[in-house]
């Protein structure tokens, strides 16, 4: 059973190389809060809604003082055509060991069409000064980023 964060843990720190192959570790970003995304696959239809949601509304998200960092197993050359070729604006970071992914919970069993898999599980995470404030398993794609912007308090 993969062991799931809540609010209150320590965020598990890492240095992971984005889209654009640079380093990015989370313990830098103390200065803002950070929403940490889990997703399975680069370009694939789910993902892909769910990066451009987020590319959409990086704006707002910035105004509000968050940063937001997405995590998949690609490495960091596809992220870096997903970003081109769907034109995101927020970073991609690259974890193909699923070290970080097994850190936060992310990585693990999971039901995939009516079978039990082990895989990404899709999650999402606010970090503020180092630790959860909010984590979520199991999130769908679609419509995820407009409820986390009501989970927050931020509106529509």
């Amino acid at each position: 059973m993969t062991t799931r964060l809540q609010p209150g843990d320590t965020a598990p720190d890492f240095t992971l190389i984005s889209d654009a192959g640079d380093e990015v570790t989370l313990s830098d970003l103390t200065d803002r809060k950070v929403i940490v995304y889990f997703y399975p696959a680069a370009m694939t239809p789910g993902c892909t809604k769910q990066a451009c949601d987020f590319s959409d509304s990086i704006d707002r998200l910035q105004a509000e003082g968050y940063t937001v960092l997405g995590i998949s197993p690609d490495k960091p050359e596809k992220l870096a055509a997903f970003r081109e070729r769907d034109g995101l604006t927020i970073t991609l970071l690259s974890d193909p060991s699923k070290e970080i992914l097994r850190a936060w919970g992310a990585f693990g069993e999971k039901k995939l069409y009516g079978k039990v898999v082990e895989g990404v599980i899709r999650s999402t995470f606010v970090v503020e000064d180092g630790t959860i404030s909010l984590a979520q398993y199991n999130v769908k794609a679609t419509g995820h980023v407009a409820k986390l912007r009501k989970d927050l308090g931020l509106g529509a």
